[in-house]
Formats: C-alpha cells, structure tokens, sequence
C-alpha cells in the first residue's frame, strides 16, 4: 500500500470515463485505457483536443498523449500494470459486478479499484470481486476535470486503509473528497440532484412551467447562494441573527404543506418531448461542444470566486 500511484487503468471512456482521464492525464499520470466500442477512442481524442486551450488556462505542464496514454485491446493489458483502476461501465448493477470481477482477476492484489457508480451499493458491486477489501465507489461529478467533487463511499468488506490512500489520492490530484460513513443508496450529492429533477418533471408534466423557467429558477435564485454555501448554511442566514434556529422556527411549519411530490412522475412520451422541446429552445441551435466550453470557462471562472471567498 505504500506504492505511489502513477499508472492509472480506465476502463471505460463515455463521458465520466474520458473525463477522469482528462483529470488524469493534466496530473501528469500514465493512463491505460479500455473501451469494448472502438468509436469511442475517436470521442476520446476529440474531447481532449477541446479542453486543451480551457484547461491550459490552469495547469502549467501540458499533457504527452504519446508518453502518458495507451490504448489497450482488453480489461488484462489495461488493469495488469496499474496503480490503481477507475471502472465506468454502465450503471447496470449486473455488469458492473461481472466487470469487476474480471478486473479484480487480472490486477494487481493491493491496488485500490474505484467504481464511478452513480448510486448503485459497492457491497454489491464487490460481491465477486477478488480481494473485497479495495473496492470502493469513487463517484464524480461532470465534467470530471473541472468538478472537484469526488464522493468515496466504503462497501460492507471494504477496508479502511483503501479509503484513505484513495482519500489521499484524489486529493492529490486537485479534487475535494467527501468520505461517507457508510454505503448509501445515491450517496449524498445525486439524492439531492434526483429530488429536484423528480419535482421538475412534475412541474412540467403538469404545464406550469418550461424548462427555461425552471432552469432560470435556479441559476438567478438559489443556485447563486448554493455554489458558495449550499443548502443549510444558506437556511442559517434565512434566519437573520439568531439563525437557524429562529428558520427552524418560522419555516419549521412549511414542511407539511404539500409543496413537493418527490416521487418520480411516469416518464410518458409526452413529457418526454416536452423535456427535449424545452432544451432544444434553450440551447439556441449552439452544438454540445459550444455548451461544453461555456459551461466548462464559466466553471474555471466560479471556481476561482469559490476560493476567493472560501473561509
């Protein structure tokens, strides 16, 4: 467990995948990939062309695609030389836990093997996987290589020392860890984003408003106060000088009115294309790659707010 961490396998390289190995290669880490679908590789190369002139803004050593990155043809050349394994299949519990085991057989015995699952149990996920111990969830946030968010989350046989060298790892690498207590369906993040999205979509289903009104609800509204003090800190001032308590107090009684559904409304085709329609207003005929590079300047931009008001 003392061994440094330089030679990072990727299996599986959609969008969370490409972006840790974006975050990966910027940390001038040796990446060794794998992908079932060949198309990928091509997603791949053109992600990391787009983010070079964004990222190059924040990292002063630039990347060496033909020193730092390797394309493998199978999970045993990828996983067999690593320091540690970042897996990004599919959110299917089934394959996830069959891909596991396959990458458990053919690393290396004390190497830490981190999930990117969103939500699913890493008991689970570690039921076949040699060696327990060092499965984790390691859950990010995209775009991988901006967001410094990484929520590690422990499974029933996961052993303390993995969490902690991953802990150390991802801290290393510029991301903020959040180390749950104990596994949880969701973790933290996502059941918050997922409560939300429930509410939206019951909002529109219903027709009291677009998606832009709903989008514009948050960006101009709390959105703003949450990316410096998230939810309760923000519900602490709402109190005025005695605080939360006094919020506890006032608002305390709202929380049983029915203001919100929570469960998920049917995804019917009607609402589907309400939901498309919207966004396709939104975006203004600008292409992904457009609203990529605005989101992802903006968030180079709030991110250096965040540390100027950071106490």
């Amino acid at each position: 467990m003392k061994q440094s961490i330089e030679n990072i396998a990727v299996v599986g390289t959609g969008v969370i995948g490409t972006g840790w190995i974006i975050r990966f290669l910027f940390n001038k880490k040796k990446v060794l990939v794998f992908d079932p679908q060949l198309k990928q590789k091509k997603f791949l190369i053109n992600e990391i062309k787009r983010v070079k002139p964004i990222l190059n803004k924040i990292y002063k050593k630039k990347i060496d695609l033909s020193r730092q990155l390797k394309f493998c043809s199978s999970i045993k050349e990828a996983v067999q030389n690593a320091d540690l394994i970042q897996e990004n299949a599919p959110e299917n519990e089934s394959l996830k836990i069959k891909i596991i085991k396959e990458i458990s057989e053919n690393a290396k015995k004390n190497i830490i093997i981190a999930s990117s699952s969103s939500g699913l149990l890493p008991s689970k996920i570690q039921s076949k996987c040699i060696n327990p111990k060092r499965l984790i969830i390691a859950h990010p946030f995209n775009p991988v290589y901006l967001l410094p968010l990484v929520e590690l989350v422990p499974g029933k046989k996961t052993d303390k020392i993995f969490i902690k060298k991953a802990d150390k790892f991802y801290s290393n690498i510029g991301m903020k860890t959040l180390v749950l207590k104990k596994e949880l369906p969701g973790y933290l993040s996502d059941r918050l984003q997922e409560s939300m999205w429930r509410e939206s979509l019951h909002i529109i289903n219903e027709g009291y408003a677009s998606t832009q009104d709903l989008d514009d609800a948050i960006v101009y509204g709390p959105g703003l106060r949450w990316s410096l003090m998230g939810t309760f800190l923000t519900f602490h001032l709402a109190g005025g000088t005695m605080g939360m308590a006094h919020m506890l107090e006032q608002f305390g009684p709202a929380l049983k009115l029915p203001w919100t559904k929570l469960k998920a409304p049917v995804l019917t085709n009607s609402l589907k294309k309400k939901i498309i329609e919207g966004t396709k207003i939104q975006s203004k005929n600008k292409s992904i790659n457009n609203l990529a590079n605005r989101r992802d300047n903006f968030l180079i931009d709030i991110q250096k707010l965040l540390s100027k008001y950071k106490f």
